[in-house]
């Protein structure tokens, strides 16, 4: 899972959160933040940092269980039991974002599109449940669009942090899509070439394709949390964009958002048309 720097594809407790949910967000958050950490330790050994993510995930059985943490992470599990039990978090969308991080660890690789977006089920898509949760909304329409933004927010990601990732052994371009390319997995270029600008391309259009099946949630779903969505989905939207402008020369260079989006999201929020049913 993809989170250097501590980059985020959703707002965490944001201005637009409702006051009543900032502890839960904040809750959940701080229990994936500190996964990801543990899954993603430097030049800790993959055994170490599966063991790491074995003791967590016992702390969360313990906190579903309304059991004092005995562990090493009573600041993330102590909060975390709370908001369980008050907003009766389903369990298995935890455990889902641990089993991500636990795949993370070996920097395995993915045949094709559907087995990567069988990963993206849940590394990403629990978040957006997890939210939908929260504000009361289970309708079946409502958690596919969700999984449709999420996953895509996911797969963006990737192609955005392809300098990072790279260098580390990360590589989440689907095997079948690199050999279309003329591209191994074992043998890929240090720079940006033809082909990969094409492979970051084609991957870049399929993950806003994504989005766009998911995009009308945003403009469906009332207040606070409509609005943050629609700046979600911009979000993701405009990262495609940036990498767009760079002509997809992502193999060395990270677009990011910086302050001078944020009134060029705003706008193409506002602007984003309400649809019904």
């Amino acid at each position: 899972m993809n989170t250097v720097d501590h980059y985020e594809n959703f707002p965490v407790a944001s201005v637009l959160c409702p006051p009543r949910l900032r502890a839960p967000i904040t809750a959940i958050y701080h229990f994936a933040r500190t996964a990801d950490d543990l899954a993603d330790e430097g030049d800790v050994i993959a055994s170490s940092r599966l063991a790491a993510l074995s003791d967590y995930r016992d702390g969360l059985r313990e906190a579903v269980a309304g059991m004092p943490h005995s562990g090493r992470w009573p600041g993330v599990f102590d909060p975390l039991a709370i908001q369980i039990q008050l907003h009766k978090l389903p369990p298995a969308l935890l455990h889902a974002l641990l089993n991500a991080f636990e795949q993370d660890v070996p920097n395995p690789l993915y045949e094709d599109r559907e087995e990567l977006l069988s990963y993206c089920a849940q590394s990403a898509n629990p978040i957006g449940r997890l939210l939908l949760h929260l504000y009361g909304i289970d309708e079946p329409t409502a958690l596919d669009q969700s999984d449709a933004i999420c996953s895509a927010l996911q797969l963006i990601n990737f192609w955005q942090d392809v300098s990072i990732d790279r260098p580390r052994g990360r590589i989440y371009f689907p095997l079948s899509e690199l050999q279309r390319h003329g591209l191994q997995a074992d043998r890929l270029p240090l720079g940006d070439t033809p082909a990969t600008q094409a492979l970051v391309q084609e991957m870049s259009h399929w993950s806003l394709r994504l989005m766009q099946l998911g995009a009308p949630l945003a403009t469906r779903l009332p207040g606070r949390v409509g609005w943050e969505l629609r700046l979600v989905v911009q979000g993701g939207m405009r990262i495609v964009e940036k990498i767009r402008q760079m002509q997809y020369r992502t193999w060395n260079a990270r677009p990011t958002l910086g302050k001078a989006d944020v009134a060029v999201l705003a706008w193409r929020a506002l602007l984003m048309r309400r649809t019904q049913g």
